[in-house]
């Protein structure tokens, strides 16, 4: 009898979108794809004319096309030797949607601070301030401000 082995089930969705970002994120970390792509925002381009701007060769501006098509966010079609390059909103989207999701978190805790330091505040019965109305003494260093050659 042969043992059978148990395979994790996996759920496709959350890894796909979770792959998706990744490939986003990394495409979007280049300025030059970044600067591509507010290009393409304007609408559609050819790959010389994306090329014109930057200071790098054909063949350069091809690798870069090439990782944000990969990652979505361009679509390029052929028409004999003119290529055609169109931006793909969706990750960017995505993108957008799990930024929203991170920024309403810390927006509710940093509300919450905010409240807390107002009741602590309230509190104290005032503006809270250092003791004798000054802030602490900077430490002093072991070289007590000397350089190494004065204090040799």
């Amino acid at each position: 009898m042969t043992e059978s082995r148990k395979t994790p089930i996996l759920n496709q969705v959350v890894n796909y979108t979770r792959d998706n970002l990744n490939t986003t994120f990394s495409a979007l970390a280049d300025p030059t794809r970044r600067a591509i792509l507010a290009r393409l925002a304007r609408g559609e381009s050819t790959v010389t004319a994306l090329a014109r701007p930057f200071k790098m060769s054909l063949p350069a501006i091809s690798k870069h096309l090439r990782v944000l098509e990969t990652a979505g966010l361009l679509s390029r079609e052929r028409d004999g030797r003119i290529h055609r390059c169109r931006l793909n909103a969706k990750p960017l989207k995505d993108a957008d949607d799990w930024i929203r999701r991170y920024s309403r978190f810390w927006e509710k805790r940093l509300d919450a601070l905010a409240e807390y330091l107002e009741t602590t505040r309230d509190e104290e019965g005032g503006v809270a301030q250092w003791p004798e109305d000054k802030p602490p003494a900077k430490p002093q260093s072991p070289s007590n401000g000397r350089s190494r050659s004065q204090g040799k």
